[in-house]
């Protein structure tokens, strides 16, 4: 399993239509970029699943915050967030709770949200919230599982592509048992436009989309480039969501086996009586799995989507065990 380094972004569809309602900003596509060797470095996005939150009742604060992110070496999205982070931050309750999640548009558009562990008409919470006004959309958390929330205001591709998404932990009645270490990745895309400007709306609409770059939990290649810690012997539970907007994920970790694996729903259990495992899993756009494994001894373990034509893209990162660990290929 080779990971190359990204290659430069794709070149950028040349058609300009009149921008589309609700849109936001311009359908303009703009030329192809090129690394800037004075951008920003990238902000590491910690890997670490989020805590569970005490209580039955939560209010969670999301501000919506337009902000330029270095999304790979030398390439700055000005991307419109929840909480000014691409992944938006994590929410983990428990089965049952009531979650309120306050919205506060701090941007210079309208936006909205769409939690899919909610069960609400879209003209109920799936509102239009303009620049300066606050929103809070209440849910309570009635199934268990991982879930994306996404703005959904039109077109929702547009929101999505250029950084309004996150997930949502939901652990069911028996909650989860104790294992070494807990991650959270979002896999998604970015299609870029120029140097500084939000993602190219007609690179992520094209019918065959080609993203120039796939990542986990917004920036190319971060866990290559910072590898997890970890130890032989180690149980490590992994909450992954595909957010898109377009490519389908093929999660895998190199040299290792899924022993329990949640996939919307369904559930491979460790010890099952006829001894199944799992390689890989596939997961098309909002859809999530909650899936463990051990490290079996010191070493590199790769992870990726196992669609090797975004490996080199950054889909990317490694768990590392042992100091001496390093990647041989």
């Amino acid at each position: 399993s080779q990971a190359s380094p990204a290659p430069a972004p794709a070149a950028a569809a040349s058609a300009a239509p009149a921008a589309m309602p609700g849109m936001g900003g311009s359908t303009a596509s703009a030329a192809t970029p090129v690394a800037d060797p004075n951008a920003p470095a990238y902000t590491l996005y910690p890997p670490e699943a989020p805590a569970l939150l005490p209580g039955t009742v939560h209010d969670v604060d999301f501000p919506i915050i337009e902000k330029d992110i270095t999304v790979a070496n030398g390439f700055v999205v000005h991307a419109w967030t929840f909480g000014g982070t691409v992944p938006g931050p994590a929410i983990r309750v428990h089965l049952g709770d009531t979650v309120r999640v306050h919205l506060t548009n701090q941007g210079q558009m309208s936006h909205s949200i769409d939690f899919h562990a909610s069960q609400t008409a879209m003209d109920h919470q799936m509102v239009e919230i303009k620049p300066g006004a606050t929103f809070t959309y209440a849910f309570s958390a009635d199934y268990a599982g991982v879930w994306m929330y996404h703005c959904g205001t039109a077109p929702t591709l547009q929101h999505i592509a250029n950084g309004m998404f996150g997930m949502v932990i939901v652990e069911p009645k028996s909650g989860f048992a104790k294992v070494d270490h807990e991650y959270a990745f979002v896999q998604s895309e970015w299609y870029l436009g120029a140097q500084g400007q939000p993602a190219d709306y007609l690179k992520a609409a094209a019918g065959a989309p080609s993203p120039d770059f796939v990542v986990f939990n917004g920036v190319a290649s971060q866990y290559k480039d910072n590898p997890i810690p970890v130890a032989a012997k180690d149980r490590i539970r992994i909450f992954i969501l595909d957010a898109g907007p377009n490519i389908d994920s093929s999660f895998h970790v190199v040299g290792t086996i899924f022993d329990t694996v949640h996939k919307e729903g369904v559930s491979l259990l460790k010890g099952n009586p006829d001894g199944w495992g799992s390689q890989a899993v596939d997961l098309s756009p909002a859809q999530a799995a909650i899936i463990e494994l051990v490290i079996p001894e010191n070493g590199s373990y790769a992870f990726v989507t196992h669609a090797f034509n975004f490996v080199g893209r950054g889909a990317v990162g490694v768990f590392k065990a042992g100091s001496g660990a390093t990647m041989s290929h």
